[in-house]
């Protein structure tokens, strides 16, 4: 493959830079009215009273829409995966953080929108307010979930749990135990271009929908699903992702705006203002992550216990999903025998958080490399040594016993060390990713590499992951008439423009070379087929 390392142009560096590129706040379509949202000023309180009448008599104003206007209101990104749903579209009884969208406005103008928001009589019960991940378990917790403190639903248990191995018996045999508590806070995505949809009704009575989603078909489903409408009434239209990172994936316009535009039958867009993206849009969340290791003298880890506490903010969204996979990656890029981990979704009146690069695991990978630098202070060892010492090798088991075929710690470390003239001695500077013998696979590892492949005690039961795989396969598969047409298929189709969003990972230059590259060699495939048939 000739774009694999290679210096490639942007395909779209020329647009970019000249000011052409053409974002979703570019598209331009007569009459479209503008959207403005009433939002919760309070991060805990129940709604007593709501009254739109006043702001629907406001000229110029051509559709409120509020709870009762949403089919189903309360839908889970991922209930495809079997995770239930707890966040409505638009607040009903209560609400939970502060900026939660309760009701939205579709006027000639702005300001004509803001208007009528003002003009929407509400009324509010304060409630306490929760903040604090670890005093979630308190007897003193105010009520702010109707699950409780913790999100529930990892199979029979309220936590998702990694066993491995005998920890207790690797603290007894540990020459020191060195502990460490973690909290990588919140980080906003703070994209240039906000949150923004704008949605046009056609004549034969379907939506076209331009948006600026990192995942078309994700969002299109959770539209759909909203209005309980079929797929192919929805058209979704997408151009270059402003800048995404996670926090495009969260659909936050595009249902509302689809219901405005159903009711007024208008065109509509809805574009957040900087002050909504940083108050209201979800973010990356903080996590309370505490760390405890059993080592010995010489640097081996023997065992590991670990304490997360995930911030999901008010509802769960995606963090079912971002603490499975931070679970997965606990132990970081090292080989622990003995293991155990238990980490808990909290609910607390922040902003709900979501996706953000390497959802769930740059935390724990964080804390995990913070924590290695600790126990080589602790036992005064050089830090890349016991590194190299613990890393992953060929044959070796992950925490949830996956036996690693290629694991690639030692070279990165030794490239790593290389590339800054950092100085390791020779028994460690030859070290490989081969399988453990000698004085790496000392009598501690011994069980570790002849350990039964079985599934670990995860939370989740073969018979509920059976299920899951259902759920998704189903949720995948394509359904004659809606929206999965033989045009779209690109298998039949290799010639079909593969359209990237640019979700600020700069994935997009490779994979467009790489499609390219693929489309030549199709080419030359079928010539030679051709040929052979002559």
């Amino acid at each position: 493959m000739k774009a694999v390392g290679a210096r490639l142009p942007r395909y779209d560096g020329v647009a970019h830079v000249t000011g052409r590129t053409t974002y979703v706040d570019d598209v331009r379509v007569p009459g479209t009215l503008s959207v403005k949202a009433l939002r919760s000023p309070h991060h805990h309180a129940g709604i007593t009273r709501l009254d739109t009448q006043k702001a629907e008599a406001i000229p110029g104003v051509y559709a409120i829409v509020t709870h009762a206007d949403v089919p189903k209101n309360v839908y889970g990104h991922l209930e495809a995966l079997g995770i239930p749903a707890d966040e409505p579209l638009l607040a009903e009884d209560d609400v939970r953080y502060k900026g939660q969208p309760i009701a939205a406005v579709a006027a000639v103008d702005d300001d004509t929108a803001r208007e009528a928001v003002e003009a929407i009589e509400i009324e509010y019960e304060e409630r306490p307010s929760f903040f604090d991940v670890r005093k979630a378990l308190d007897d003193d917790w105010p009520t702010i979930h109707q699950w409780g403190a913790v999100y529930p639903h990892f199979g029979p248990y309220n936590h998702r749990r990694v066993r491995k191995g005998d920890v207790e018996r690797a603290f007894d045999q540990a020459d020191t135990i060195v502990e460490g508590v973690y909290r990588p806070q919140a980080i906003e995505h703070c994209p240039i271009e906000p949150q923004t949809a704008l949605v046009v009704p056609e004549a034969n009575g379907r939506l076209t929908i331009h948006s600026c989603t990192q995942a078309m078909y994700f969002s299109m489903g959770v539209v759909a699903a909203h209005l309980e409408w079929p797929l192919n009434k929805l058209k979704f239209v997408g151009g270059t992702v402003g800048g995404g990172f996670g926090g495009k994936v969260d659909t936050a316009t595009e249902t509302i705006c689809a219901l405005l535009a159903i009711k007024s039958k208008r065109p509509v867009k809805w574009r957040w203002t900087r002050e909504e993206e940083f108050l209201a849009s979800s973010t990356r969340a903080p996590w309370h992550i505490e760390i405890a290791d059993a080592v010995t003298s010489d640097g081996w880890i023997l065992g590991r216990r670990t304490l997360t506490l995930h911030d999901s903010g008010a509802y769960a969204r995606f963090s079912p999903y971002g603490l499975t996979k931070h679970a997965f990656h606990h132990t970081g890029a090292y080989t622990i025998p003995n293991v155990h981990f238990d980490g808990f979704v909290i609910f607390t009146n922040r902003v709900p958080t979501t996706a953000m690069r390497g959802f769930g695991v740059t935390s724990v990978s964080f804390a995990v490399e913070t924590h290695m630098n600790r126990v080589a202070e602790v036992l005064g060892i050089d830090p890349l040594q016991i590194r190299l010492k613990n890393a992953n090798r060929i044959g070796d088991t992950t925490a949830n016993r996956v036996v690693l075929k290629d694991p690639s710690t030692v070279p990165v470390v030794l490239a790593a060390a290389d590339r800054v003239g950092y100085d390791l001695p020779p028994e460690y500077r030859s070290m490989t990713s081969e399988r453990r013998t000698g004085d790496l696979l000392p009598e501690h590892r011994v069980p570790d590499r002849h350990e039964p492949e079985r599934r670990p005690e995860s939370g989740l039961d073969q018979a509920e992951a059976r299920r899951a795989r259902r759920r998704l396969h189903r949720h995948r598969r394509p359904r004659p008439g809606l929206a999965h047409r033989p045009h779209a298929d690109r298998r039949r189709h290799p010639r079909r423009p593969l359209r990237v969003d640019h979700d600020g990972q700069h994935q997009h230059r490779l994979v467009s070379r790489l499609h390219r590259e693929l489309r030549v060699a199709w080419d030359v495939h079928r010539r030679q087929r051709r040929a052979l048939r002559r």
